[in-house]
Parts: C-alpha cells; sequence; structure tokens
C-alpha cells in the first residue's frame, strides 16, 4: 500500500511538473496565471452575457480553449475589463492578452503586438427598416447611394470605401455608440460592422435595426482580420500563436466558430 501511495504521488507531482513546463512559464504577469482582457461591457456572441469567465461566446470559448494549450487550467486564468482606446495605446499593459475584436493593422502593430488571426470577418451593412423599406437592395449599386457613417478609429473607413465607394463622403464618428445614435436619429443610413457585432446591434441596439447584407471576407481585398493585442515585445507571442495553430489543426477553433457565430448564416451575400 504504502508503495502504492508514493508511486501515484510521484506520477501526481510529475504530472503537475509537466504541466507547468510550458512555454508560457515565467512569462505571464502573474506567475502560473494568465491575464485576460476583454471589453467594458462584453457583448453577445463575443462574450454571452458580459461574463466571460463562464466561457460562452466565441471569445470567451476561445480564450479558454488557448489557454489550455499554453498550459493554463481554468482556474488559473483571470479577466480584467479594459477600453478599446486604451488597449491599443502604446506603453505597459495590465493584462497579458487582450480579446476585443481587435483588426490586426500596420499603423498598431507599431505599438502593440498581434498574434495571428483567430477570426477573419465578414463585414455586414447595418441599417434601420425604414431605409429598406424606402428601397436599399443589398447591391452594391444600391449602397452607394446611401448616407453611411464609420468610427473614424476603426477600419470600417477603408473597408467602406474599399467595398462600396459611396457616392457622398461618409459621417465620421468618435466610436461605434456615436454611429448607432446617429443611425437612430436618422442622420446616416447605414454603417459597416464585423457581421457578429451588426447581429447584436440590430438586435439590442438599433431600434428597428436590421442587416441589409454581407461581404464575405474573400470580397475584400484585405478582409479585417482579429488578433490577441499583447504589449510590444510580449514574450508571449510566440506561444500565443503555437497554440492558436493547434487549435486550428486540430479543428476546436472552428468548431468554436460554428457554435457561437453560426446564426450569421442566414444574412444575405450582397452582389
Amino acid at each position: 500500500m504504502k508503495l502504492m501511495t508514493f508511486t501515484a504521488l510521484a506520477c501526481g507531482l510529475a504530472g503537475a511538473a509537466l504541466a507547468q513546463d510550458t512555454c508560457a512559464t515565467g512569462k505571464t504577469l502573474t506567475d502560473g496565471m494568465l491575464t485576460i482582457a476583454t471589453g467594458n461591457p462584453a457583448y453577445y456572441p463575443w462574450v454571452l452575457d458580459d461574463a466571460p469567465e463562464s466561457g460562452k461566446g466565441f471569445e470567451a470559448a476561445v480564450a479558454y480553449a488557448l489557454a489550455g494549450e499554453m498550459g493554463f487550467a481554468a482556474d488559473q486564468v483571470t479577466w480584467v475589463r479594459t477600453s478599446f482606446d486604451q488597449s491599443i495605446q502604446p506603453g505597459a499593459k495590465n493584462f497579458d492578452i487582450n480579446m476585443q475584436q481587435f483588426s490586426i493593422t500596420e499603423e498598431r502593430e507599431k505599438v502593440v503586438d498581434f498574434s495571428d488571426p483567430y477570426y477573419s470577418s465578414a463585414m455586414a451593412v447595418l441599417t434601420t427598416q425604414s431605409v429598406v423599406d424606402g428601397g436599399a437592395q443589398p447591391t452594391v449599386a444600391s449602397l452607394k447611394t446611401l448616407l453611411w457613417g464609420a468610427d473614424a478609429n476603426t477600419t470600417a473607413v477603408p473597408m467602406l470605401m474599399d467595398l462600396i465607394g459611396p457616392d457622398k463622403q461618409p459621417m465620421l464618428y468618435g466610436d461605434n455608440v456615436d454611429v448607432t445614435a446617429a443611425m437612430q436619429a436618422g442622420q446616416i443610413d447605414a454603417a459597416l460592422f464585423d457581421l457578429p457585432t451588426a447581429l447584436y446591434l440590430s438586435a439590442v441596439v438599433v431600434e428597428n435595426g436590421t442587416i441589409l447584407g454581407q461581404f464575405p471576407p474573400e470580397r475584400s481585398d484585405s478582409p479585417d482580420q482579429f488578433g490577441l493585442l499583447m504589449e510590444e515585445g510580449s514574450p508571449l507571442k510566440t506561444c500565443v500563436n503555437e497554440a492558436l495553430a493547434a487549435l486550428k489543426d486540430s479543428g476546436k477553433l472552428a468548431a468554436i466558430e460554428a457554435e457561437w457565430l453560426q446564426d450569421a448564416t442566414g444574412v444575405p451575400v450582397i452582389e
């Protein structure tokens, strides 16, 4: 009995040592913990019920799957909240990785680090039912005639010009809250959002909101790709990319996307 107990103990210690012997060891803010940031609040379908610790929602589920690949158990993951604009500024961070639908851009990569993409987003046209009733159609020719709004701090403007090239210059705003408020007030007709965000906004935020159509990622010369954001020069970048590659190769990442973003399939494709 003593021999069996000792053997079991030895195996347990060996397993613990193996679990801690990961690429990320000694590279996180808190030893033995992975600190992940999300928005405040965080929205469906990225995070369900503003509770990332539940692991429900696309980004919350990816976060825990990624942590597992990096050798962290669920109870070794801690969450913090940050604003989008605060996170993309240079300087020290209070997180190891941040998942908040950050588009990977050359300009941002000058001051922060990004992982390889974990999601390539279709872009969707958010509008109101009154605009649709007024004759708007899911065609580029129809979309060109609309009055557009966009957050000047995101990639929405170059995406808008690339995909549609509207007849009138878009109205620019300080954030997406102002964009949706302008739409609600009838100051603009439409705005581009990644498809999951557009689904949420049309259902919850914009009264009588609707999605006119979507551009699949391959329609754009540079589809919007989301990466995990890290402090510039983060020693975790290689570890994160290795874990992402494992999730892609195993099919786990695709399965998570299918589970949490499958509602997007009913949106018409813009011709």
